[in-house]
């Protein structure tokens, strides 16, 4: 429990480490450590740690994963593609959840949700091999009605929402965006599953997906690593979850109105 919410959860941060490895990676030293991060993190109010460990070990390391799970003390919210070595490894490792999301080695980040319908027979079997071994899946997917009904289907209990075009979307598109979001959050609910969100978030377009009450966690990382540099990592880290939970809260006062 957050010193920011003492009566219980409003919204939930996870915490997205990987850029904090972008920099050590950088010059091959041993430092900024993730681990570092993590726990600094979680002091400042973070629900939630994530890290991808992608198939070209561009930032996270497996030796980052195998380190950190034993220290955090929330949890560990381990995005991984949906590959025979990485279904393996997340299963050696257990974290309490897995993210399974899209993966192409020559893209920047991530461009898009996962096609849970084009490639369901192994997001199924992957969500089994996980759920054998008491791991929490969540599917990464976009805000599309047929999409959150294919993870539906599938038994997942989570799935989160990508909002990158949302992040990305000019204004003549983002009110259409914005409630893009809002709809697959509502269908997801309604379809028994936990709705989480993110990509793309940071400290001036979190607080209108903040104010949805259907979802209930934000994995934001590049924002807090890059304000980091000037506020400092708890002080980035406290920064966002007071934004997103004084955006909650402000949206629940204002339906009681």
């Amino acid at each position: 429990m957050s010193f920011l919410q003492p009566n219980g959860p409003v919204i939930d941060l996870g915490v997205n480490i990987d850029h904090v490895a972008t920099l050590r990676n950088a010059r091959g030293t041993v430092y900024p450590d993730p681990l570092r991060a993590a726990i600094l993190a979680e002091q400042a109010g973070a629900d939630v740690i994530t890290l991808h460990l992608r198939e070209d070990r561009r930032h996270i390391k497996d030796a980052d994963v195998i380190a950190l799970r034993p220290q955090l003390m929330t949890r560990m919210n381990l995005e991984a593609a949906v590959t025979r070595e990485m279904i393996d490894f997340a299963c050696a490792v257990r974290p309490q959840d897995v993210c399974l999301v899209p993966e192409r080695r020559e893209e920047v980040t991530t461009e898009g949700g996962l096609d849970v319908i084009r490639y369901c027979k192994e997001v199924e079997a992957a969500v089994k091999q996980l759920q054998g071994e008491g791991i929490r899946v969540s599917l990464f997917i976009d805000a599309d009605q047929a999409q959150i009904g294919a993870a539906a289907d599938l038994g997942v209990p989570v799935i989160e929402l990508h909002t990158g075009r949302y992040a990305e979307a000019g204004q003549d598109q983002l009110a259409h965006e914005l409630e893009r979001i809002r709809a697959g959050a509502r269908f997801g609910v309604s379809r028994g599953l936990k709705v989480n969100a993110g990509h793309g978030l940071h400290y001036q377009n979190v607080q209108a997906i903040a104010a949805i009450a259907d979802i209930g966690e934000l994995n934001i990382g590049h924002a807090i690593v890059a304000h980091a540099l000037f506020a400092g990592f708890e002080n980035a880290v406290r920064e966002m979850k007071a934004i997103m939970v004084a955006s909650r809260l402000a949206a629940g006062a204002s339906t009681l109105r």
